[in-house]
């Protein structure tokens, strides 16, 4: 339920009006908007009468909301949510452009592809310390080294970087580190990894799971935002269907639907959803013709040397040009 609030509603008022509903058994959050300031009420709302409600001279309207997911919907926060990451952000009409290799290998890999990617239009570095990987027999990363070598391509660079976090144990440790915590997309259901994003001050990148619904991505987002944090980004990287060509199958009508059902921000992840470098670049920009607010891509110095991943890597050059096509399509709308 979303209570509108007059734009010249006392404070006192106001107050009262909280303590009335919190008796009611709902917990209630106050939302400063642009225009206008509402309380939203999280729990179970069907003591509450809309009519009697409406009576208080501080209501200007209430608002049943059918969906679950109450904080990432459109309805609570008609505004596109803006969040910043280091001095770049994402979200209304900011896109980002995120850039790294899958797997944090080397100091020295790390600072020239850092550099690299920055001078071709990065805006954010991206690389993997800890690994989810299918086999236990893969490389599973170089943990807090990783992190620290990341540290010194953000450095070196001036990049802020998003990496990836497995699991609560690790979470304090990334998050020392981090300037953005993804969520990767076999985690997306980790309620306990979920919880514990909402307690972070960090942003945070949710990629949406292998065979998630559209509502499934938003509720796990929800947890993270009940939990206190709304510095969320979401991200389509490809959904598991019956095709095997390529790696996952590309969803891009869940763009336009994220954007109609809810105000965050949504990314899309090319590399993950084809698994040929080759692929990428046409579908970077589809996702920007149809309102991606940007994109994760994986950049090697040496694909055919990627201790993980390489085939769907581009190489620096080939990220450059793509960033200046995109540019060009969001020109034109």
């Amino acid at each position: 339920m979303i209570i509108i609030l007059k734009p010249n509603a006392e404070k006192k008022s106001v107050a009262e009006l909280k303590k009335q509903l919190h008796r009611l058994g709902v917990e209630v959050k106050q939302i400063h908007g642009e225009h206008w300031n509402s309380l939203h009420l999280i729990g179970d709302t069907s003591r509450i009468d809309i009519q009697t409600l409406s009576v208080n001279s501080s209501i200007e309207r209430v608002m049943r909301i059918q969906y679950p997911y109450k904080l990432a919907s459109r309805a609570f926060h008609q505004e596109d949510t803006i969040v910043q990451v280091g001095d770049f952000a994402v979200g209304g009409g900011h896109k980002a452009f995120i850039a790294g290799p899958c797997s944090v290998e080397s100091v020295e890999q790390m600072i020239l592809t850092a550099n690299l990617v920055k001078s071709l239009g990065a805006t954010m570095f991206r690389g993997g310390a800890y690994k989810p990987r299918t086999s236990p027999y893969s490389f599973q990363g170089l943990e807090e080294a990783g992190l620290a070598i990341l540290a010194a391509a953000r450095e070196s660079s001036g990049l802020p970087f998003v990496t990836e976090v497995m699991c609560v144990e690790t979470f304090d440790v990334v998050e020392k580190y981090a300037d953005m915590i993804q969520i990767g997309a076999r985690n997306m259901q980790n309620f306990s990894l979920l919880k514990r994003a909402g307690k972070s001050r960090k942003p945070i990148l949710l990629k949406r799971g292998l065979c998630a619904t559209l509502e499934e991505l938003l509720m796990s987002a929800e947890y993270i935002m009940a939990g206190g944090n709304h510095q969320v980004v979401l991200c389509e990287r490809g959904i598991r269907t019956f095709d095997t060509y390529t790696r996952n199958t590309l969803d891009l009508s869940v763009i336009p639907a994220v954007k109609e059902l809810s105000h965050l921000p949504i990314i899309v992840d090319p590399s993950h959803a084809c698994g040929k470098w080759e692929m990428v670049a046409p579908l970077s920009k589809a996702a920007i013709a149809v309102g991606a607010d940007g994109l994760i891509i994986e950049v090697h110095h040496s694909p055919k040397e990627a201790l993980c991943d390489g085939a769907q890597s581009l190489k620096p050059e080939k990220f450059g040009l793509l960033v200046n096509s995109v540019r060009k399509i969001m020109e034109v709308i």
